[in-house]
């Protein structure tokens, strides 16, 4: 059954990655044809290489850090707001990008847990 599974995994990491080799293929096809580059479409890209980046960390360490799928939000995030600053209303804006800085703030205490300051282990010591 185990063994299975792993099968099945790799499986389903192997569509994943093919999907995202796809998809930066097409955007990069869509600045190629619009003869254009924007900052939206570099923040797509860099999605892209942060969901890599998540698919080759589950693939080897079969762990996924919770800060790659917080990075993508930032950055979906700041797309969001870089695509929609002349049409949304200025309160949007303030909550989108106060949810950046939740989310970053999560990230610090994230990277925070790991200070010796924080281990209680090292206090017993």
């Amino acid at each position: 059954m185990n063994n299975n599974f792993e099968i099945l995994e790799k499986i389903v990491l192997t569509v994943l990655l093919v999907c995202v080799f796809i998809a930066i293929g097409q955007e990069i096809f869509v600045m190629i044809q619009n003869q254009k580059v924007t900052l939206a479409d570099i923040l797509l890209l860099f999605i892209y290489i942060e969901v890599l980046g998540m698919i080759k960390e589950y693939w080897l360490a079969k762990v996924i850090r919770m800060s790659y799928p917080l990075f993508i939000a930032m950055t979906a995030l700041a797309r969001l707001i870089i695509m929609s600053a002349k049409d949304a209303e200025p309160i949007a804006l303030i909550y989108e990008s106060f949810s950046i800085l939740i989310i970053a703030l999560a990230i610090v205490a994230l990277r925070a847990r790991h200070l010796s300051f924080f281990n209680r282990d090292n206090k017993d010591k």
